[in-house]
C-alpha cells in the first residue's frame, strides 16, 4: 500500500511495487512525483525527513539543509533586527529532499534509481492536471510571491496560478530531473545543476555555494521512542519537534485521559493543556543538536514530567508562555510491502512554494527553511555556518502492543506535534480505527489560553472548554492549519489498512 497527499505519487509508489520493488522504492517515486505535482507545498528544493521499518528496527534519516559555510548572524542582525526575513535569498538553506531520496535508494532500493523517477519525470514533461486543493494554495502564493520575475515566469506562465483542471507543464524541471535520476542524485550537489544553483546565487549576491551544495548529506540517525499505554510513538530527534510529542504524551500517559468520554471537555482539556505545557517547556531548548544545551533524553526527564502533570488544572486552562511559530506547507507519505518493510516520509519546502527564489533554468523553487533559525546568539536554533534550522516537520511510527505497527504524519507547520498527540491518544487511549482518527475534528494550541478548533466539536463540548478559561477560536470550515493527515497500519495478520483525510486533497491508491 502507498498513501499520500496527491493520487498521481501514490499511483507513482504502486507502480514500483508492481514492478517487484519494495517500500522504499515505492516511497521514493511517490515523493519525486508528488514534488512535482503538489509544488505548493514541496520540491526538489526542499527538505525532507524519513524513518524506515525494516524486520524489527526502525532507522531514522534527517536530509534537513545547512545554513552556507558564509552565513554571518552578526550581519543579519544589522541588517533585520530579530529577526530573520520569511522570503528571499537569506531564507534559503541548502536543499536536502534529493539527498533523501539518493540515501534511501542507496541504502535500502532494490531499483534502479532512475526507474523511480519515471513518474515524476513523465508529469514534468507532459503536464498533471492540477487539483483543487493545490489551485487553491497557489492563488494564494501567487498574491505573495508574483513579484518575482522567475517565480511569475515559471509558475504563473499566463500571468496567474493555475485553475483546477488545467495542464500544468515544468520542461525546467524535466531536464533537472533527468541529471539527477541519471546521477542517482549527485548533480543536484555537485554536477550541472549545483553550478546553476550556485551562479544564481553568486549573481543575486547570496550566500549559498558550490562548496555548500557538495558538503551536504543525509545523516542516519537514531530515532527517540516514547511509551503512552501500551503504544511506542517513535520520533525524530532535534533538529525537529518530535520530542514535543513524546513529552505531552508522557504527561498524559500520568492523567488518565481514557475515563472521560472521547471528545468530551475534560479529555480535550488535559490533551490541551499537556501540549501547552511541552511546548513551554522544551522549544525554546531545541535547535541544531550541536547547540543544544541538553540532548533529548535530559529534555525527558521523569521529574520535569511529574512536575507539569501535577500542574495541570482540571477546572482552568493554565497560560504557561508557550510562544509558537507560524504554519507551513508540507506533505507527507508512506509505504508498506509485502514484506513488512515501512516508510514513513514527510517533504516540506516550509511556507508554500518556500523563498520565492526559483533558480533559472531548472524549474526548482528554493525552501525558505532558514527563517526558523534564531537571531539570538544564545538561541539552540541560532543561525551560524553549516548549522541545521528547527524544523517543523514530522514523520511518525507507532508499535502496538497487539504487534501491528503504523506510519503515519499530519502536515500544518506547528500543527504536526500537535497532530501526533492526538492522534496517538485517539489509537492507544479511545481504540478509534485509523479512518476515524483521520475523520475526527482537531485541536490546535496558541499562544497562552489561546486555541483553535476544528469543525465538528460539540457545543456542549466548546461552551465547556471556554468555561475553563480556554480562548477559542472556531474555523467554519477545515483549513490546512489543521494539517492533513494520513496513516499506514500495518495489522499483527499483515494486511494493511490505509486513512486518508480527505478533506485536504489526500487520497490513498491500494494494491
Amino acid at each position: 500500500m502507498v498513501i499520500a497527499t496527491q493520487p498521481l505519487a501514490a499511483q507513482a509508489g504502486l507502480r514500483m511495487l508492481e514492478r517487484g520493488g519494495n517500500a522504499v522504492d515505492a516511497a521514493i517515486a511517490a515523493a519525486a512525483t508528488i514534488a512535482v505535482v503538489e509544488p505548493t507545498n514541496n520540491g526538489i528544493g526542499g527538505d525532507a525527513y524519513a524513518m524506515v521499518r525494516q524486520g524489527d528496527g526502525l532507522h531514522g534519516l534527517n536530509a534537513t539543509g545547512r545554513a552556507g559555510l558564509r552565513a554571518d548572524a552578526a550581519d543579519m542582525r544589522a541588517r533585520y533586527g530579530e529577526r530573520l526575513p520569511q522570503r528571499g535569498w537569506d531564507s534559503v538553506t541548502t536543499p536536502g529532499a534529493v539527498s533523501a531520496w539518493a540515501a534511501l535508494s542507496a541504502r535500502y532500493g532494490s531499483l534502479p534509481f532512475a526507474e523511480l523517477l519515471g513518474p515524476a519525470l513523465h508529469y514534468a514533461r507532459h503536464g498533471f492536471r492540477v487539483s483543487p486543493g493545490v489551485a487553491r494554495k497557489w492563488a494564494e502564493q501567487a498574491r505573495v510571491l508574483g513579484g518575482q520575475e522567475e517565480f511569475r515566469r515559471v509558475f504563473l506562465p499566463e500571468g496567474a496560478a493555475p485553475p483546477a483542471g488545467a495542464l500544468f507543464t515544468q520542461p525546467e524541471m524535466a531536464e533537472t530531473l533527468e541529471r539527477i535520476a541519471a546521477t542517482s542524485g549527485a548533480d543536484f550537489y555537485t554536477g550541472y545543476t549545483a553550478r546553476l544553483l550556485a551562479d544564481h546565487a553568486a549573481a543575486s549576491g547570496a550566500c549559498l555555494t558550490q562548496e555548500d551544495l557538495a558538503a551536504h548529506r543525509a545523516d542516519w540517525v537514531e530515532v527517540l521512542r516514547g511509551r503512552y499505554r501500551d503504544t511506542i510513538l517513535s520520533e525524530m530527534p532535534p533538529n525537529g519537534l518530535g520530542v514535543v510529542a513524546l513529552y505531552a504524551l508522557a504527561v498524559l500517559d500520568r492523567l488518565d485521559v481514557a475515563r472521560h468520554p472521547v471528545d468530551s471537555a475534560p479529555s480535550l482539556h488535559l490533551q490541551i493543556e499537556a501540549m501547552k505545557l511541552a511546548f513551554a517547556r522544551l522549544a525554546s531548548r531545541l535547535g541544531d543538536p550541536r547547540n543544544m544545551d541538553a540532548d533529548a533524553a535530559a529534555l525527558m526527564s521523569r521529574e520535569n514530567i511529574e512536575q507539569d502533570a501535577a500542574r495541570i488544572d482540571p477546572r482552568a486552562a493554565l497560560d504557561p508562555g508557550q510562544i509558537l511559530p507560524a504554519a507551513s506547507g508540507t506533505v507527507y507519505l508512506a509505504a508498506g510491502d509485502a514484506s513488512g518493510m515501512m516508510v514513513s516520509f514527510i517533504q516540506s519546502n516550509y511556507m508554500g512554494f518556500g523563498s520565492g527564489i526559483v533558480v533559472p533554468g531548472t524549474g526548482i523553487a528554493l525552501q525558505n527553511r532558514g527563517a526558523c533559525f534564531s537571531l539570538d546568539p544564545g538561541s539552540p536554533a541560532r543561525l551560524a555556518p553549516g548549522a541545521r534550522p528547527l524544523h517543523t516537520i514530522l514523520p511518525g511510527f507507532l508499535e502496538r502492543a497487539d504487534g501491528s505497527v503504523a506510519a503515519f504524519g499530519s502536515t500544518g507547520g506547528i500543527f504536526q506535534p500537535q497532530g501526533h498527540v492526538q492522534l496517538t491518544v485517539r489509537l492507544a487511549a479511545y481504540g478509534q480505527q485509523p479512518q476515524a482518527v483521520v475523520d475526527a475534528p482537531r485541536f490546535k494550541v496558541g499562544n497562552g489560553r489561546r486555541l483553535v478548533l476544528e469543525p465538528g466539536f460539540a457545543p456542549d463540548t466548546v461552551r465547556a472548554l471556554a468555561d475553563l478559561g480556554h480562548e477559542i477560536t472556531q474555523r467554519e470550515t477545515s483549513t490546512w492549519d489543521f494539517g492533513g493527515m494520513q496513516i499506514l497500519l500495518r495489522r499483527n495478520d499483515g494486511c494493511y489498512v490505509g486513512a486518508r483525510d480527505a478533506r485536504r486533497d489526500s487520497h490513498v491508491a491500494v494494491g
